[in-house]
């Protein structure tokens, strides 16, 4: 393979960041596909959680093209036992374009945002996934959460 690049994404990336997340929602979310509102909320979104630190968002480029994404949501919870900082980050929006997945990007998408977290002081980092990427997760040292509920929207 190639040279992988990692790169940090910025508020001068909102166009770029936007097609990403368009793209991962209509691949995630099929076959619902994101309208107008839905756009515009994410878009703004980008706009606050960027300026404000409380989100990392990155590129995964090969030979100069934007083949993957991913993104950390920082956040303030609670501290406890298991957290005593109570600084979290959900880690969402990992994404690899069909054509390059089963490649190791993904693994290198999660592991940049992990480590970026971590020298953050982030204790606690979790995440939702499918089937298809839990093996990913487990290879990076994420375990299944026991006890977890959601409420019914």
């Amino acid at each position: 393979m190639s040279q992988l690049e990692i790169q940090r994404a910025d508020i001068v990336d909102i166009d770029r960041l936007m097609q990403w997340r368009v793209e991962v929602m209509r691949d995630v979310f099929a076959p619902l596909v994101p309208d107008e509102n839905l756009i515009k909320a994410n878009r703004r979104y980008y706009v606050h959680a960027l300026s404000a630190g409380t989100h990392i968002a990155c590129f995964a480029r090969l030979d100069g093209a934007d083949v993957g994404c991913g993104g950390i949501c920082l956040q303030h919870e609670m501290p406890s036992p298991d957290n005593p900082g109570g600084r979290c980050a959900y880690l969402m929006n990992i994404y690899v374009k069909p054509f390059w997945r089963h490649r190791g990007i993904g693994r290198k998408i999660v592991e940049w945002l992990v480590t970026e977290s971590q020298a953050l002081g982030i204790g606690k980092i979790y995440l939702e996934t499918t089937d298809g990427a839990r093996r990913l997760y487990r290879s990076v040292g994420f375990i299944d959460m026991e006890n977890m509920m959601k409420l019914k929207q």
